[in-house]
């Protein structure tokens, strides 16, 4: 039986081989994709502390002055008094195929065809200095994240299908090597939890494969399997199918139309979310979609159980009233256990310990398929060394007769 699960596992690895060793060395760039920022474009993210910072409105203006013809749709400011604040602003079509028009090769991989470039105002909050007007469609961790998921194609091409029926390998793959790793006694059992320093390179190489592999195996079948969610709709839905929740969100209360009123300033919408949700890392305000539509605060709380378990504020796009809330903890079991996807995937799920298991699993996937080759190939010439001696000894053995 042993033997069947050995070819499936081999030939399943010859298959799916280089995405795997692809989307895991990717992976591992990506895990401290955040701090590897912060810490090569600090001035980007962190700004000197003065002692009161400006309306939001005023730095709103700073970024309109600066692009005229920009959409503003969100601005995101931080309870750190060390932080820039994120203006999200969208720039016509034409704007920027003027702006890109000497420049070859597609600007947006993986962007949704129809929408207008989006890009990410820093703004220093004392001054209302801009800081950098960064698109992350061009950034160093976008092309490694579209390596990753899409290999460098779109956000719905053949890229992201192959990225996702490998990983669903790599799940059968883990799942046949547990099975032959399993031990039939103890004294096999030792031998298969440590690696032999003082043996030859080629059961160095068996043990790199086979030892570290076991001991990795449940964080890359978690890996694995939240990845899934993104390359496959129907394992995304499955989520709320099995924790019976609707698949669509609550609407959001409407905001009480009024004709030819303003909009409310974002400093309106700030205070009401700081009045509703204390103790936060950041505020992120979000423009309203239509006329009825509200201004959605999301928060940050600093006790939350990961960084996707946001809460949020509805307010009257009109009067600034409060509409109400949805809190994280009263989200349907669903979207509670979906948004818990991300930081598992990435490691981020219980801070820098989580980060650095998830960098080590990572940087020990991109080995497996090395060792997994290299193992083949020696029982490939083990075994033709086999086939060559056999006719060596029955000439050997005729020739003593005679």
């Amino acid at each position: 039986m042993k033997l069947f699960f050995r070819y499936i596992h081999l030939w399943l690895s010859l298959a799916a081989g280089l995405v795997i060793l692809i989307c895991c060395l990717t992976g591992a760039i990506l895990v401290f994709q955040k701090e590897l920022e912060q810490t090569f474009y600090s001035e980007r993210y962190f700004v000197e502390q003065q002692r009161n910072k400006l309306p939001a409105k005023t730095l709103l203006d700073a970024v309109k002055k600066a692009q005229p013809s920009a959409k503003i749709n969100s601005l995101k400011t931080y309870t750190d008094p060390a932080r820039s604040a994120e203006i999200n602003i969208s720039i016509p079509d034409d704007h920027q195929k003027a702006k890109d028009q000497h420049a070859p090769g597609n600007k947006n991989p993986g962007a949704p065809s129809g929408r207008p470039p989006s890009f990410t105002v820093f703004v220093n909050p004392y001054t209302a200095a801009i800081l950098e007007t960064y698109n992350p469609r061009e950034g160093f961790f976008f092309q490694v994240m579209s390596l990753h998921r899409w290999l460098l194609g779109d956000s719905e091409g053949i890229g992201k299908t192959i990225t996702g029926i490998a990983t669903l390998i790599f799940l059968f793959i883990l799942i046949t090597g547990i099975i032959l790793w399993w031990p039939k006694t103890n004294k096999i059992l030792v031998q298969r939890l440590k690696i032999k320093r003082n043996a030859g390179w080629k059961r160095f190489n068996h043990d790199l494969h086979i030892v570290l592999g076991f001991y990795s195996a449940i964080f890359l079948f978690i890996f694995s399997f939240t990845a899934l969610a993104w390359s496959f709709e129907w394992f995304n839905n499955g989520i709320y199918t099995v924790t019976n929740s609707p698949l669509q969100p609550p609407a959001p209360p409407r905001s009480t139309y009024i004709p030819n009123q303003k909009t409310i300033d974002f400093d309106i919408a700030l205070s009401a979310a700081k009045n509703t949700f204390t103790a936060v890392q950041y505020y992120n305000i979000s423009k309203p979609k239509d006329s009825i539509a509200p201004i959605i605060v999301t928060a940050l709380s600093n006790h939350a159980p990961h960084e996707s378990a946001g809460d949020a504020v509805y307010i009257d796009q009109y009067s600034g009233k409060v509409l109400g809330t949805l809190r994280f903890s009263e989200k349907s079991l669903g979207s509670r256990v979906r948004s818990t996807f991300r930081p598992v995937h990435v490691g981020s799920i219980y801070g820098t310990p989580s980060k650095i298991i998830a960098f080590v699993v990572c940087l020990l996937g991109v080995s497996f398929p090395v060792t997994g080759i290299v193992m083949w190939v020696n029982r490939l010439r083990k075994k033709k060394h086999k086939r060559q001696s056999k006719p060596t000894a029955n000439i050997g053995a005729t020739t003593e007769v005679a």
